[in-house]
């Protein structure tokens, strides 16, 4: 009641039951999804399972009763409508054919019937690979080709098996089955590209041989034991590899040459003959010749064209036993050349005498006992020692029958010396030189005279030596008195000649040539070029040249005194009086010193430079004016020229007035 503020009636419970409608379609949460199936699966191979969910209440009606279909896929997959499990629906799935595909699932509620909510999502399926394929050469035989200069080691050519399959299903190992170039080529795999490479093992010779024929096998090593019967997972292919012919260099017919030769033989001895010949089709000529750096000194020389091998001189075995040259061999008409070892033996030839081993001196006591052995000598011979090499020893002739020593010759390539007297004193004599002959035992036998050196010594009791004479005294043997005496005359002779050499030389000089009159200088002025005039003149003393006395015979010398006078040769005089040329001039005085066999070498020929008979003004000597100076013309300076103008004043001047006074004279 409104006044009361209390119900009338007791409160009642009411329970509203929403009923559900279908108003929320099928939704997939995780979508889109990816899957992946192996290629060439059975039908219904499981892919993956997709859901989807309905807010719906699944407990009333069919609101949230879902069904699975597809939509885009068929006919390679499938759906099961009620759990959503994506299966293979085709046999045979090639993942080379088609690799991914895309497929659309539907989901319906209502059971999938007319009136119901749908969703959709898609699924990405990717074909994974198996080993389905096997390897296959896209053809059947490969040609290839090699050139014969080509070495171990060098790429032939290649090729490749293809397999369609991926990774590890698409490798392909290679191997040669059979052919006659199993043991020339050889096999390879490139990492990167998986391509076969055939490499040259060894080399080839196009002359030989001109074609290879091989047989390769490419194989996968990892097979799928499913696909097994798919097989075989593996394919053969042909190689024909052909020989190319190349511009090869000579071969010799041997590795390497040794021949023998005698020493001392006369030059152009045979050592031996070496042969090349050219391996290739055309056969070209071959020509030898030794490279000078292996035979430096030139001891031998080859025939170009047969290769023989003879001395230029006679060869010393004991200098050099061994001579070690090359020999290179070239084809006519091309560089390429070969070398090969030439070792070459000098045979031996008794040339050599044997001599002492040792050239020791023998020390000897004063007081030595008779009979006692000082020393046991041996030889050695430059010659080549043989097993039956042989030395016998004795006393030179002139000292056979001396009575100081004596020689015992033990048949064993040594000989003993004793002592045959006492009473030996150093003060006495201190060293005695006695000669051995040796002989050895060579075709022909040879021998030679050794010194032995015997020094006498001061010994003590126990023979213990104590000192020796070192000043060298002349034994028999020896310088005799009279050669020295001769030597020394030689000396003392050539100490005169030395003394009497060095006084000459300090004595004072005397003029060789005496002038009975005072020497007669003129100057020869020179002219360089035809300008300058008596500014340009250079002077030359040429009393050397022209003699007044010289014209009248012989010269007065100091130095000798002629026996006999020889008259000039007639014209010589003539000559350098009337010439005015100074060329004509000096050869007359070198005719007349060389012709005068009374004058020492004493002569000097001074040389004066002049323009010679090619000069348009002639010659500007005065040596003429010495005989005479009234024919003298000096006209001719008038036409020379403005350059010559004042000389032509000075001379012209002098005779113009010599005229006059001649003209007032005569009148």
């Amino acid at each position: 009641m409104r006044d009361t503020n209390k119900p009338l009636e007791p409160p009642s419970e009411f329970i509203v039951k929403v009923q559900d409608i279908n108003d929320n379609p099928p939704e997939f949460l995780h979508g889109p999804y990816y899957a992946r199936v192996p290629e060439m699966s059975n039908v219904g191979t499981s892919v993956m399972q997709v859901t989807a969910t309905d807010a719906d209440d699944p407990t009333y009606g069919n609101s949230a009763r879902l069904v699975y279909s597809i939509l885009q896929g068929q006919p390679y997959f499938s759906v099961e409508p009620q759990t959503g499990i994506i299966r293979t629906a085709l046999p045979n799935m090639d993942r080379e054919a088609r690799q991914e595909y895309d497929v659309v699932i539907q989901a319906k509620d209502m059971g999938g019937h007319m009136g119901g909510l749908s969703g959709t999502t898609e699924v990405k399926i990717t074909l994974t690979d198996v080993n389905d394929n096997p390897p296959k050469f896209p053809q059947s035989v490969y040609p290839m080709v090699v050139s014969e200069d080509r070495v171990p080691g060098e790429e032939v050519g290649r090729l490749k098996a293809k397999d369609p399959d991926m990774g590890d299903n698409g490798l392909v190992n290679y191997r040669l089955v059979e052919g006659d170039g199993m043991s020339v080529f050889e096999l390879t795999t490139d990492s990167e590209t998986r391509e076969a490479v055939v490499k040259l093992k060894k080399m080839v010779d196009f002359e030989t041989k001109r074609s290879y024929t091989l047989k390769v096998e490419g194989s996968n090593p990892h097979i799928d034991p499913q696909f097994l019967a798919w097989g075989p997972y593996k394919d053969e292919a042909t190689i024909k590899i052909s020989v190319e012919d190349a511009d090869e260099p000579p071969v010799f017919v041997a590795p390497s040459y040794t021949f023998e030769v005698e020493e001392n033989a006369p030059p152009g001895a045979v050592v031996g003959r070496v042969h090349a010949k050219d391996t290739d089709v055309a056969n070209n000529p071959v020509r030898y010749m030794i490279p000078r750096y292996t035979d430096v000194e030139q001891f031998f020389t080859i025939n170009s064209d047969d290769g023989l091998i003879t001395t230029t001189r006679p060869l010393d075995r004991e200098a050099q036993a061994w001579h070690n040259i090359s020999v290179s061999a070239t084809e006519i008409g091309h560089h390429q050349d070969t070398k090969v070892r030439v070792n070459i033996r000098v045979k031996d030839v008794n040339d050599n005498p044997p001599e002492f081993a040792t050239n020791n001196e023998v020390l000897m006591c004063e007081s030595v006992a008779p009979g006692k052995l000082i020393e046991t000598v041996s030889a050695v011979d430059k010659d080549e020692m043989a097993h039956r090499q042989h030395f016998t020893f004795s006393l030179a002739p002139e000292v056979a029958h001396n009575h100081n020593f004596s020689l015992k010759d033990n048949r064993d390539s040594t000989a003993s010396i004793y002592v045959l007297r006492k009473g030996f004193g150093r003060l006495t004599q201190d060293v005695y030189h006695l000669p051995i002959e040796i002989s050895d035992n060579g075709v022909p036998a040879l021998s030679s005279t050794n010194t032995l050196t015997i020094r006498v010594c001061s010994c003590d009791s126990k023979d213990t030596i104590l000192s020796c004479n070192v000043e060298p005294y002349v034994l028999p043997a020896g310088l005799s008195t009279g050669a020295l005496i001769a030597i020394l005359a030689c000396i003392v002779i050539l100490l005169a000649i030395v003394v009497l050499f060095v006084a000459l030389r300090r004595q004072k000089k005397e003029p060789l040539i005496v002038f009975e009159e005072e020497d007669i200088r003129e100057n020869i002025i020179t002219y360089d070029d035809e300008g300058g005039g008596e500014e340009d003149t250079e002077a030359f003393d040429i009393a050397t040249l022209q003699n007044p006395d010289g014209a009248n015979g012989f010269l007065p010398r100091k130095d000798i005194k002629p026996e006999l006078q020889y008259p000039l040769r007639p014209g010589l005089g003539r000559a350098a009086a009337n010439s005015v040329d100074v060329d004509d001039f000096i050869k007359t005085r070198i005719a007349e010193a060389d012709s005068d066999p009374t004058a020492p070498p004493y002569d000097s020929i001074q040389i004066y430079g002049y323009e010679g008979r090619g000069s348009l003004a002639g010659s500007l000597s005065s040596l003429e004016s010495v005989t005479t100076e009234s024919d003298l013309d000096y006209d001719y300076l008038q036409s020379w020229g403005p350059r010559f103008k004042k000389l032509a004043d000075l001379y012209g001047t002098k005779d113009c007035s010599v005229a006059d006074a001649d003209d007032g004279e005569d009148s």
